[in-house]
């Protein structure tokens, strides 16, 4: 599996996983009702965003290894080695909020259980706050595991036209990565 740490058309920094997208599981209980329809509504989240959760929870099944991250090579590698720890920190900082906030919002989900039916808002709310926990752990780890980072021609070239904002280059340039490095729907991660 390999990772990659690349800018998106925004200049936003992105980190995803070579794994292919799906659907994030979570174990059943005997609510099966309430956490299948919870799961659905998590798994509708903006695929950058879902790519990167997924990318922090698989951090978790890597071994001791060294770790390969892919990255466009127009920066140093001391500068993205420090660009990609200040982007660990500011994602277990997020992280942390994110369970803080949803924490304080349980037991209020909670209440939804007076209405009939199955309370889908504790379930999306639980899995939301698994779903968390388990990037969290997985930052955690990445933060005090060696990462050997290695350019990808690709990307600098994606970074290139994104800075010169050659909307018209992007789809081609996509395309090649998407075949290059099999990485399917990569323009949801770095571009719409």
């Amino acid at each position: 599996m390999e990772f990659f740490f690349v800018r998106d058309h925004r200049a936003k920094y992105r980190f995803f996983s070579s794994e292919p997208e799906r659907e994030l599981s979570i174990p059943v209980s005997r609510t099966k009702q309430a956490w299948e329809l919870a799961q659905k509504k998590l798994n509708v989240l903006p695929a950058r965003i879902l790519r990167q959760e997924q990318a922090f929870i698989n951090i978790l099944k890597a071994g001791d290894e060294i770790l390969p991250i892919r990255y466009s090579g127009q920066r140093s590698e001391k500068r993205i080695r420090l660009r990609f720890s200040l982007f660990l920190q500011k994602q277990r900082t997020k992280h942390i909020l994110f369970l803080i906030g949803e924490t304080i919002l349980l037991p209020l989900s909670g209440l939804a259980a007076l209405l009939p039916g199955p309370n889908v808002a504790f379930a999306a709310l639980a899995i939301l706050m698994y779903t968390h926990w388990r990037a969290l752990r997985g930052v955690s780890r990445l933060l005090h595991k060696e990462a050997a980072f290695a350019a990808a021609p690709l990307f600098a070239e994606w970074e290139a036209a994104s800075d010169q904002g050659q909307v018209d280059r992007f789809a081609a340039i996509l395309k090649r990565i998407e075949s290059e490095h099999r990485l399917p729907r990569v323009h949801k991660i770095l571009w719409k």
